[in-house]
């Protein structure tokens, strides 16, 4: 039997959608238990909870707990099915049909269908509303709702990726009455199809979820109650965890995960990640319009050294693209080593015989940019290139810098797909390009490889991508973090996210050793 790219897709979906009905695909060691309440501590407050507008990663884990999207992420990275069960592409990849199942419903009692999932993207794609997904749902040209159940992405372009980019933390799925009325009402109250209901929310302390019993999934959430507590004070949140009054810290530095590693009742979480720091050049304006002076100072770094300094080890070698072994289609190209004497070469030949002297600027938070900052500048030093290094505010960072810079530091979540990173970074339409870097060639491998399903073709596409930008250096990236957090022994089915941004709490649970907590 023949089975052609649509069959299959459809047929994967289908298939992914029964095994995650079944909880014991998920957690096939140990059993769940039912009950309890699970406390987690954050080290940000919530300071957005209107799921469309959420930006740093405890909004993202609130509004997973009471929203769904119509795909969601694996800790493999896979797309499985959240609302939508199956999907399926006419052979250009231009024409998407996604099927909900059957009975969803809001929090409130109304069903859930296709219309609100229309009017959800509708909301998303308005510049008006400002949300950050509108950028990163993939080319959406008009949605249709075929039916209750059924509805239909007509794109502007060909694109493989779109049920991958329907997981972004953004697309969360909200009522028709809603996207079409009074959006803002969804800043301080919540109705999802998500697993759990909101009871309380406090931005700067605690938020508190309790069961939805009309779930989409009878068997989950195991948890009766979450709360999210919010610590600033990151050695009172590890504090607490060795106390037993925390349960899980859903992200943490080396230095908290070392202290924990090893103490009594707890355990140490880590997954390798995309996640990335990044040397932005502004690749349009002098000096930094010359490549060889990129390439001068990509050639000055000593990654091991800075995988070190940076990570206290957490983390692996960058090459200067965004793509590493944590994503799909990763095809290593030749590793950049250190060459102080082949650095000096290129500076010569930019017309800087006797070296350079520039500002490099870096935002105090996380503290990971001012590190690489100074450690650049320090590695910078023997090729005869003075990197003067200012550190400002964050606020003001995004406000003055922020994409208008010529040199500064940059920041990353990993992404869902590669398309998604180069697409939002370093294409020339990306939505946040940086370093203003326009590659026809570049764009156009992009575009390629977002246009076919074939495994062996993209893997070869994008490997000429990242060799090019090896090449090229718009950005320097010298390492790769490593996601870190860490949880009670009592706590099972939790598992951490390479994402750095997806959480899957509905798959945990507490087991009998866990304290008697009052609700």
């Amino acid at each position: 039997m023949t089975v052609n790219r649509r069959a299959f897709l459809s047929s994967t979906a289908a298939a992914l959608a029964l095994l995650a009905a079944s909880p014991k695909f998920a957690l096939a060691q140990t059993t769940p238990e039912r009950g309890g309440t699970l406390r987690v501590a954050l080290d940000q407050a919530i300071s957005v909870i209107h799921p469309l507008l959420t930006r740093v990663n405890p909004e993202y884990l609130a509004t997973e707990l009471l929203y769904s999207n119509l795909t969601r992420l694996t800790t493999k990275m896979e797309v499985e099915p959240d609302l939508a069960t199956a999907w399926q592409s006419n052979d250009e990849l231009t024409v998407w049909t996604f099927t909900l199942r059957e009975g969803l419903k809001f929090h409130d009692g109304a069903p859930c269908t296709s219309e609100d999932v229309v009017a959800t993207f509708e909301a998303i794609l308005n510049p008006d509303v400002a949300s950050s997904a509108r950028n990163n749902v993939g080319p959406i040209e008009k949605i249709e709702a075929v039916d209750p159940v059924t509805l239909r992405f007509t794109l502007t372009e060909p694109y493989a990726d779109l049920p991958a980019a329907l997981a972004f933390n953004s697309a969360r799925i909200i009522p028709a009455s809603v996207a079409r009325g009074d959006l803002n009402s969804l800043r301080s109250t919540a109705n999802g199809t998500g697993p759990f209901k909101l009871v309380s929310y406090e931005p700067d302390r605690l938020m508190v979820v309790e069961r939805n019993p009309d779930f989409y999934d009878p068997a989950r959430p195991y948890l009766d109650r979450i709360e999210l507590h919010v610590f600033p004070d990151l050695g009172a949140q590890t504090s607490s965890l060795l106390s037993g009054d925390i349960d899980l810290v859903a992200t943490i530095g080396p230095n908290h995960y070392m202290r924990l590693d090893g103490q009594q009742g707890v355990n140490v979480l880590r997954a390798a990640s995309g996640q990335f720091c990044n040397v932005n050049f502004g690749t349009d304006l002098p000096p930094f319009n010359d490549v060889r002076l990129r390439k001068a100072l990509a050639l000055t770094v000593d990654r091991e050294a800075m995988v070190d300094f940076m990570t206290e080890g957490f983390g692996t070698k960058g090459n200067d693209t965004p793509i590493n072994e944590s994503y799909p289609f990763f095809a290593p190209v030749t590793q950049r080593e250190r060459d102080i004497e082949a650095a000096k070469a290129l500076l010569a030949e930019a017309g800087y015989p006797n070296g350079i002297e520039v500002e490099l600027i870096a935002s105090d938070r996380p503290a990971l940019r001012s590190q690489l900052a100074v450690a650049l500048k320090d590695m910078a030093k023997e090729a005869g290139i003075t990197i003067n290094v200012v550190t400002m505010p964050h606020a003001t960072y995004l406000d003055q810098v922020w994409t208008k810079g010529s040199f500064y530091v940059g920041f990353y979540n990993m992404q869902p797909t590669p398309d998604a990173i180069f697409k939002l970074l370093f294409t020339s339409d990306a939505a946040w390009n940086e370093t203003r870097w326009n590659n026809p060639k570049f764009d156009d491998l992009v575009k390629r490889a977002r246009a076919t399903t074939a495994v062996d073709e993209r893997t070869k596409l994008y490997t000429e991508a990242q060799a090019l930008m090896t090449e090229e250096v718009p950005s320097i990236i010298p390492a790769f973090f490593d996601v870190l957090g860490a949880k009670r022994d009592w706590v099972d089915g939790y598992e951490i996210h390479p994402r750095g941004s997806v959480y899957r709490l509905d798959f945990a649970w507490l087991t009998a050793a866990s304290p008697t907590r009052k609700g």
